[in-house]
């Protein structure tokens, strides 16, 4: 009975931290969000992105336990990297203005999305919580953050005229 406990308390984490996240875009972003302008929502959120570099740390000794699942860890740190760099060039074509900013957005952002749901999924799938270490963080903290910025850009996106 403690161990299943145990084994939910990183879900109910993500779960609760999405939602805490939410909340707060909802109260302090969202009403604004066609008054602030594209570039000023983007910027912050893609540098937030580019730090998804970090979920490499799933494939390293040291940061997850021995044991952690490699059916997970492979494709959540690969696609983590993907979508950082994805993140650094829809940056550079954003503050750049280049013609091609909005396609730019809209590849790191579905991709992004996807590689996040594919992630929380495989990590369900492959009960990644106790192989965590110190890693634990990522989908405690950041995926729920990375999560609702990716609904803030698809909304901000959807808007006409977003930059």
């Amino acid at each position: 009975m403690e161990q299943i406990l145990l084994d939910r308390i990183m879900p109910f984490n993500l779960a609760m931290n999405t939602v805490i996240f939410y909340w707060a875009a909802k109260i302090y972003l969202m009403p604004k969000l066609r008054e602030i302008s594209a570039t000023t929502i983007f910027v912050p959120i893609l540098i937030l992105h580019s730090l998804r570099h970090l979920g490499l740390m799933f494939m390293t000794s040291g940061a997850v336990y021995e044991g952690m699942p490699t059916q997970f860890a492979y494709p959540a740190g690969i696609g983590d990297f993907i979508a950082a760099l994805l993140a650094l060039f829809a940056l550079y074509a954003i503050r750049q203005d280049k013609s091609f900013k909005i396609a730019a957005m809209w590849v790191f952002n579905v991709v992004g999305t996807i590689d996040l749901i594919n992630a929380i999924s495989m990590g369900a799938l492959h009960n990644i919580g106790p192989y965590m270490g110190a890693s634990y963080w990522i989908p405690s903290f950041w995926v729920p953050a990375l999560l609702v910025t990716h609904y803030i850009v698809f909304k901000k996106l959807l808007l006409s005229r977003p930059v």
